[in-house]
């Protein structure tokens, strides 16, 4: 079986490219990817099949053999810090949702900036 690196990946699109220690590029689709996999970051060392696909080679039976170490865990913010941050947002969310109660939802602008402070703590706490 040929090995390789993924070159990218897309978990939106579900797909993305290997490029192969062979040099060849080979398509990636996300049904190819081992179960508990969804998006295999740049750089992880693959070991995969090959068919030919409508657009060229297509990897399928996809084994992931190093996968990279987490950033995302090695920076990790101390408990204490979390703890700090988890209360100021639970304060916040206690008012949006006494808005909501009183049927009113926050601006587009607020709300917005709402969703992008929980995206950041909910990375941040699953690490």
């Amino acid at each position: 079986m040929p090995t390789g690196k993924v070159k990218w990946f897309d978990t939106e699109r579900g797909f993305g490219f290997i490029a192969s220690d062979d040099g060849d590029e080979v398509f990636l689709h996300a049904s190819a990817l081992p179960a508990g996999v969804a998006a295999p970051k740049p750089g992880t060392k693959v070991d995969f099949g090959v068919a030919d696909g409508k657009r060229g080679p297509q990897a399928l039976s996809v084994k992931v053999l190093d996968p990279l170490p987490s950033v995302a865990k090695a920076a990790r913010k101390p408990a204490d810090d979390m703890a700090v941050i988890v209360e100021d947002l639970i304060k916040v969310l206690d008012r949006v949702g006494n808005d909501l109660r009183r049927g009113r939802y926050p601006d587009k602008a607020v709300g917005e900036k709402y969703a992008s402070v929980l995206r950041v703590v909910a990375d941040a706490l699953e690490g």
